[in-house]
């Protein structure tokens, strides 16, 4: 396992403020590709699990030397894709949506999910519509972003209003290659209500584009190479930033703003269509005040 590469900001400027975080992770002991439900998988190909495995104990120890808990999800035999627990569930405030997946090779995941976090104390609430978890959902100050277009329906974005009391607002999805909000949109900062991202236009319809650029004027715009080696599919605590180390020119970017990439390889993982944040699912305990 090759070690993590860390750019740091410059030193004439002042770092960001970084906040512990609490994930939920799973091992990849049963990674493989042995359907396809996005354009990334191809059924036969040749999958290490060990090399998925050294690649995500990796990422676990990157979060972990950053001060952030990590809580581990048992994997579950037959099916493959649980490594991507960010898919799971959306949890806010201390309460949990529960997932609905679109596609049936991953609706056994969904029960896995609530029981792990309603054992951590989480109230886990069960979906009527299809979602998938923080895939399709991200937080970004007081708003939910919510990705519609290929998985998760715009009635769950209502839902998901209804259940966290924070407005919602709905980004249509059109690349095929970018199915998910977490591959083509990441938020990197939410302090005092207000958040800072970095995306990939052409990953949205125009009318998004647009609400993207009002809502986040100073979004960080990648390149069509870094969002497909997944870049954006990256977690950040606010300061540090956790990307694929093949996203070079991102991390230039955030570098720049101030923020501190720290680049992991999780190349295994792309043979399914995910990387880091498409492994880290984030429990958001309830605001004080």
């Amino acid at each position: 396992m090759s070690a993590p590469t860390l750019q740091t900001a410059p030193t004439t400027t002042t770092l960001r403020t970084a906040r512990t975080r609490h994930y939920a992770m799973c091992p990849p002991t049963h990674f493989d590709v042995v359907y396809a439900i996005n354009p990334w998988m191809h059924p036969g190909t040749p999958v290490d699990v060990d090399r998925a495995l050294s690649q995500w104990a990796g990422l676990v120890a990157v979060f972990e030397s950053l001060g952030h808990r990590v809580d581990v999800l048992p994997p579950t035999p037959g099916l493959p894709d649980m490594v991507f627990a960010a898919n799971g569930a959306t949890v806010v405030d201390g309460r949990a949506l529960g997932a609905s997946f679109a596609h049936a090779e991953r609706r056994a995941e969904a029960d896995l999910h609530a029981g792990f976090l309603a054992g951590l104390g989480i109230e886990v609430h069960r979906p009527q519509h299809v979602n998938e978890g923080e895939g399709d959902f991200a937080v970004a100050g007081d708003w939910l972003l919510a990705g519609t277009g290929f998985r998760t329906s715009t009635a769950a974005h209502a839902e998901a209003q209804e259940l966290f009391g924070r407005p919602v607002v709905t980004l249509h999805l059109v690349d095929p290659r970018f199915y998910h909000l977490d591959t083509c949109l990441t938020v990197l900062d939410d302090l005092h209500g207000q958040a800072t991202v970095a995306w990939y236009p052409p990953a949205f319809s125009a009318g998004s584009q647009a609400v993207v650029r009002t809502l986040f004027p100073d979004a960080v715009e990648a390149t069509e190479a870094d969002a497909l080696a997944f870049g954006l599919n990256a977690v950040s605590d606010g300061r540090h930033v956790v990307l694929p180390q093949q996203a070079r020119q991102l991390a230039a970017d955030l570098a720049a703003r101030r923020f501190e990439p720290i680049g992991v390889d999780l190349s295994e993982l792309l043979a399914a269509g995910g990387s880091v944040k498409c492994c880290t699912q984030e429990l958001r305990a309830r605001r004080s005040g």
